[in-house]
């Protein structure tokens, strides 16, 4: 697979990483999709103050809704352990950093936006004890013991924030795909209460299941092909799109053009694609695979519903037999699945007001 870690900086001539050409592990039987070992991630140490909002439920799966957003993924706690075992294998994929900035300093304004479980903020919180980080989400589900320099805040990033302007050091935000109206906007909102100087970083999944097998790759009728354009088509509809890491490998994905246009400089987008199980030959990705097959497996049902089933009409019946399908699919030794994952920050630059 091209399984690389591509960097591009934006503007410039193009720059790459060494990459890791994943390949797959002929003598492996974990080509399986999950793997036993794996435990819970999360872990928690100050308060959360506490606030009611409203909940819907589907086929028993509730959904967060806020003024904005009638969300599309659940919000229960068969859903959001997705969110820390993401954290894990993004930690291991970028060798133990939370962020790809030049940040450096340990008296930082950082805010955290679309914050879930709240694990990213934590541990910015441990590593920069000197600084500030505030989380922000529509869903109350962050621990209630954190760190004292950790601070979360229920607050829907679709409204206009209520932050000073030229506040903040660094804004993080991650996997808000399917959830925002106007992107550009958030990046708009992003560089206006960034100090002068300060760093904005966005990491987004592209939907797109891939494959490094030729036979499933080019072919258009594999259930690999179909998975995407029914979030596409959904996102379409509910105004909140799915396209916002969409990678044809040929122009330039949402999330850099919305950076360009917010005034950012020093843009840089790096790209990794994340093998689904343990078939990977490298050994760092095989064990980001086995966590990727666990988030993959747990999170389809919970995905899948209001999209496919509410938004696009489908029945629930027929739904369950496609993820099944899909379920089958990716479990099949030889279908080598893996996706694109996206992370693009930029610099406010030092004389913007």
């Amino acid at each position: 697979m091209a399984a690389e870690e591509d960097m591009d900086v934006v503007g410039a001539a193009p720059l790459f990483d060494t990459m890791v050409v994943v390949g797959f592990d002929d003598d492996d039987d974990h080509d399986s999709f999950m793997d036993s070992s794996a435990s819970s991630l999360r872990e928690s140490t100050a308060s959360l103050n506490d606030s009611v909002h409203q909940f819907r439920t589907i086929h028993g799966r509730t959904y967060q809704i806020s003024e904005t957003t009638d969300y599309w993924a659940p919000n229960d706690e068969a859903h959001i352990e997705g969110f820390d075992i993401t954290h894990h294998y993004l930690l291991i994929l970028m060798k133990n950093k939370l962020f790809g900035a030049p940040i450096k300093d340990d008296h930082l304004k950082i805010l955290d936006v679309g914050a879930g479980t709240g694990v990213w903020a934590i541990d910015m919180a441990e590593e920069f004890p000197n600084s500030e980080v505030i989380g922000t989400d529509i869903s109350n589900i962050q621990p209630e013991w954190v760190p004292v320099n950790c601070f979360f805040q229920i607050h829907d990033a679709q409204l206009k924030w209520t932050f000073r302007q030229n506040y903040f050091d660094f804004i993080h935000a991650r996997n808000l795909f399917g959830g925002i109206n106007d992107w550009q906007r958030l990046y708009d909102q992003a560089y206006t209460h960034l100090k002068p100087g300060g760093w904005f970083e966005s990491l987004e999944a592209d939907s797109q299941v891939r494959s490094l097998n030729p036979a499933i790759e080019n072919d258009p009728s594999h259930i690999f092909k179909q998975w995407a354009p029914l979030f596409w088509e959904a996102g379409d509809i509910t105004g909140q799109t799915f396209r916002v890491a969409q990678d044809d490998g040929r122009n330039p994905i949402m999330m850099v053009e919305c950076m360009k246009k917010a005034g950012f400089v020093d843009i840089v987008h790096k790209r990794w694609s994340i093998p689904v199980g343990g078939w990977a030959k490298d050994r760092m990705l095989k064990e980001v695979g086995f966590y990727a097959a666990w988030y993959v497996d747990q999170g389809l049902e919970g995905w899948a519903l209001r999209p496919i089933s509410e938004i696009l009409g489908w029945s629930y019946p027929r739904l369950l037999v496609f993820i099944e399908n899909m379920r089958k699919a990716l479990e099949q030794r030889g279908s080598l699945p893996y996706f694109n994952y996206h992370m693009v920050y930029g610099r406010k630059p030092e004389f913007a007001i």
